[in-house]
């Protein structure tokens, strides 16, 4: 991280070039690092935890939240967004999945998953991920989380057309909603195939 001392020097906040390295400098230490070092070195486990735990997953978010889509970072960014939803309203979260899911056509098959994740297992594949413990495939992780926010789209458009007629502007609010999730399961599946390719950075 950024030295204190160095970052009082900055006039205006951190510049942005700082401000990309250190996005991706530290996902490439929760993710790349976890995955090939921390199984044979529980003092790099120990540090990741640490890192997360002091300066709070929050806090790197926010760094990867300007990071382009289909980069490491962005893919991160993307993740938390969803675990915060998640986390924040769980029910909302449930009924337009529970819509999506029986009407959003999303191959059954996810890396050996009988179906995508529901939001309880996207929670916790999410938190792995963040926590950098995550060992498993990454763009498995992201293909996974990339179903869910297909199915979530799917579900608020859907809500969207049935709010239509009697809250036209909650409907609009809704199907802008379905976009966007529509667009980070995009830019997840992106970001998966670029992992495949040993091109996300």
């Amino acid at each position: 991280m950024l030295d204190p001392r160095d970052a009082d020097k900055l006039v205006g906040g951190i510049d942005p070039a700082v401000q990309a390295e250190l996005a991706h400098s530290s996902a490439q230490a929760l993710v790349a690092r976890a995955r090939d070092e921390a199984a044979g070195d529980p003092e790099l486990t120990r540090r990741l935890v640490s890192l997360v735990e002091d300066e709070g997953i929050e806090t790197l978010a926010q760094l990867w939240s300007q990071a382009a889509p289909d980069s490491l970072p962005g893919a991160l960014w993307r993740v938390y967004a969803l675990r915060e939803w998640a986390r924040r309203d769980p029910e909302t979260l449930s009924e337009r999945y529970k819509l999506g899911q029986q009407r959003q056509q999303v191959a059954r098959v996810v890396a050996g998953a009988v179906e995508p994740p529901g939001p309880a297992e996207m929670r916790q594949l999410a938190d792995a991920v963040l926590s950098g413990l995550f060992t498993g495939e990454l763009d498995v992780a992201l293909e996974r989380a990339a179903a869910f926010a297909r199915i979530l789209s799917t579900g608020s458009a859907l809500d969207a057309d049935w709010l239509d007629e009697s809250d036209r502007q909650r409907a609009t609010a809704l199907t802008r909603r379905a976009e966007s999730l529509l667009t980070t399961a995009e830019a997840l599946e992106a970001a998966a195939a670029k992992w495949r390719q040993g091109k996300l950075e």
